[in-house]
């Protein structure tokens, strides 16, 4: 009986350090990277309809709530956009007069990178050699060239959408964009930038269902140094969902729309 005691013991003993060995080593196989959409080529596919859920297009930068904008932590990283000093003047004026000035409300391009998270759905539908978003509010339409051609050799075309040429650093789509006209702003608070903006963006995927994206603005008329947002885009799966046609006129041909009525 003693015996076979000390036999169970032993295998107890035997199993426990296996066990330990097993803990410390941890599983023999790495774990496989989160699946992601791609096309035939390899390249990451983020074809679909994608919004962003933050407060971004009310402020870019940490904000308490006010009558016409939520609160929201903001998406500058560091905190606060660099203006130069005139540059933060001229950004005051503007938040004073948003109500009437932002080009949101004169029906006019949201622009690059607001188009990005304005708090409206946009469709990105992709090939090997572009990438194109089609945005729901104003139905904009921009095109992402990702053959590998360079900008225009014509400059100071100043674009509402700027020109984007794209290129993919691993599974990061990086796009350069240049060539703006300085009619846009960045968001309702009157966040602004010149014709001399230029933005790079970086799209890559957290998961299936979301994109990280970022955008690094530069504008020596306007900001002391470069700087960065970031942004989460979710994937729209709810049944059935598409875009809507979600036109906006200016006044001047508002008699020209049988449908407007009472402003609605």
């Amino acid at each position: 009986m003693l015996q076979v005691l000390k036999r169970s013991s032993r295998g107890l003993l035997a199993a426990a350090a296996l066990a330990t060995v097993t803990l410390t080593a941890g599983p023999i196989q790495a774990q496989d990277p989160v699946a992601i959409p791609r096309l035939a080529s390899g390249k990451p596919d983020f074809s679909g309809i994608w919004q962003t859920l933050s407060e971004a297009d009310y402020d870019l930068e940490p904000h308490a709530g006010r009558r016409d904008a939520p609160p929201g932590p903001g998406v500058v990283e560091g905190g606060a956009i660099p203006y130069l000093p005139g540059a933060q003047e001229q950004r005051a004026r503007n938040f004073e007069a948003r109500a009437k000035e932002d080009p949101r409300l004169k029906c006019w391009v949201l622009g690059v990178p607001r188009g990005v998270y304005y708090p409206a759905p946009f469709q990105i539908f992709q090939r090997d050699n572009d990438v194109t978003l089609v945005h729901q509010l104003g139905n904009q339409v921009r095109t992402i060239v990702t053959n590998g051609s360079d900008h225009p050799e014509e400059k100071q075309q100043e674009f509402w959408l700027g020109d984007s040429r794209g290129h993919w650093e691993g599974d990061t789509l990086v796009v350069d964009v240049a060539d703006f006209n300085p009619e846009t702003w960045l968001d309702r608070a009157g966040n602004y930038h010149s014709e001399e903006l230029h933005v790079v963006e970086r799209w890559r995927f957290v998961d299936p269902d979301t994109i990280a994206y970022s955008a690094t603005l530069d504008d020596p008329k306007v900001y002391s140094k470069p700087w960065t947002i970031d942004v989460l885009l979710h994937r729209r799966r709810d049944a059935n969902f598409q875009l809507i046609e979600d036109y906006c006129f200016t006044l001047q041909y508002e008699q020209y729309y049988p449908h407007h009525k009472d402003g609605q």
